[in-house]
């Protein structure tokens, strides 16, 4: 598939079947991970794997947003490994989110669907995983393939005009 239509294609999953994922399709999902671009090539992505009852149980008690899927990932980064510019942004999250879209595009490919989910309680997934004081929680990842039931949102196809998106040279004749 070209990855235009892969992109356009792909969309955050609600329904999920509870059929695991194999573990060759989840190390392709992972390892698509470890070689997206962070700042200055720091790499301070952080992935934890929950794919256990127990742990999964764990992932409810901090979220409401699992959808039934067999995998999730908690999607942090080692803020004393990311790169920061304080007049511009801090680049683990930058970075964690570069590293989860190329993730969910993966899976995407493999016919394995995802959802970045923000609604957490970043204290209780702490809590439940022991996550160190030095990970910043940014997301959970739900994975897993879709029920029969499933499909895009409503407003899936609908994004705003290039025009309105994009500008050339002069930003302020364009933007107010």
């Amino acid at each position: 598939m070209a990855f235009l239509d892969l992109a356009k294609s792909r969309y955050s999953e609600r329904r999920f079947a509870p059929d695991p994922i194999e573990p060759e399709k989840l190390a392709q999902i992972l390892e698509a991970g470890r070689v997206a671009p962070t700042a200055r090539n720091l790499q301070p992505q952080r992935i934890l794997v929950v794919q256990s009852a127990e742990g999964l149980a764990k992932i409810d008690r901090a979220s409401k947003c699992r959808f039934g899927a067999p995998t999730v990932l908690v999607l942090t980064y080692d803020m004393t490994v990311a790169s920061h510019n304080p007049d511009v942004v801090d680049f683990g999250i930058v970075d964690t989110s570069i590293v989860a879209t190329h993730m969910m595009l993966q899976a995407s490919e493999l016919g394995i669907h995802s959802c970045w989910v923000g609604l957490i309680d970043p204290s209780e997934l702490r809590r439940q995983f022991e996550i160190p004081r030095t990970h910043r929680i940014i997301s959970i990842m739900p994975l897993g393939y879709p029920s029969e039931e499933s499909h895009p949102a409503h407003l899936h196809d609908e994004s705003i005009p290039l025009e309105q998106m994009v500008t050339w040279e002069t930003f302020a004749d364009h933007c107010g």
